[in-house]
């Protein structure tokens, strides 16, 4: 790690940078072409948010992909039986940060959007997303599920919608996730940074102190014990779906490239 230079840039290693330029800090995913979120990220991602807080002068965090995308999702390589409950625990550790924290968190979506990145942009209190971006839980494609989807994507889209996304693992592009409610809006991919410059332009005209207040007031799944309910997700991930021959075989599949031959045990 470095010290701030005069930029104001801070690089962590070479998979997240975060930038402050006050009232924002920028959050970007840079982990080679898909911004794969794997341990070692996930650790950055705790430190970028942590160095964030420590700055009062800073409301609103923006969290962005470098390259082509916003993120691929975690890395299925975690999931083996050794990395999987650091795994979980690590990329949780991200999420309810983002949840019960006091800035007000935005993300901009373009390219891929998977698995834990779809995850990570729903958790945001705002999601700006390109039309043509491609969004996606696709976890039950490898035998899996996404604990943090099962334990928000009803309040977010509603109950139906969350089933069949999460159960069926279909892409579907940023136009449906603004649709759905999964996104705030969707628009051509380069029209992302203006918007995102606009909603800025708003936030930053209030107080920091009531944004940070009226956050912690208005989530249902915060109300309903967030913290709770993605545990529970979580021992059941680990205790019975990760026991199952199914999951270590769906992973299997995925690694070596191949199509999963699932026996249903």
């Amino acid at each position: 790690m470095t010290k701030w230079d005069t930029l104001c840039v801070w690089i962590m290693t070479s998979r997240v940078t975060l930038e402050l330029n006050p009232p924002v800090a920028y959050i970007a995913l840079r982990h080679a072409s898909l911004n794969i979120i794997d341990i070692p990220m996930m650790k950055e991602l705790s430190g970028a948010l942590a160095e964030a807080d420590e700055h009062r002068d800073v409301s609103i965090i923006i969290f962005r992909g470098e390259g082509k995308c916003f993120s691929a999702g975690v890395d299925v390589a975690a999931h083996t039986p050794e990395l999987v409950a650091s795994m979980l625990r690590e990329f949780h550790g991200v999420l309810n940060t983002i949840v019960s924290g006091r800035k007000v968190t935005i993300a901009q979506v373009h390219g891929n959007c998977l698995g834990g990145g779809a995850e990570l942009a729903m958790l945001c209190d705002m999601a700006f997303t390109a039309e043509n971006a491609t969004w996606a839980f696709p976890e039950i494609k490898l035998g899996c599920y996404p604990p943090a989807a099962v334990t928000v994507l009803a309040a977010v889209v509603g109950q139906k919608m969350a089933s069949e996304l999460i159960l069926t693992g279909r892409n579907f592009d940023g136009a449906e996730a603004a649709r759905i409610g999964l996104a705030n809006r969707s628009v051509a991919e380069e029209q992302l940074p203006d918007v995102i410059d606009e909603v800025v332009a708003r936030l930053s005209k209030l107080s920091p102190a009531a944004l940070a207040i009226t956050k912690s007031a208005m989530y249902a799944w915060n109300a309903a014990h967030f913290d709770k309910g993605l545990e529970r997700a979580e021992k059941i991930y680990l205790e019975d779906l990760m026991k199952t021959e199914d999951a270590h075989e769906g992973i299997a599949a995925f690694l070596e490239k191949r199509k999963p031959v699932w026996t249903g045990k």
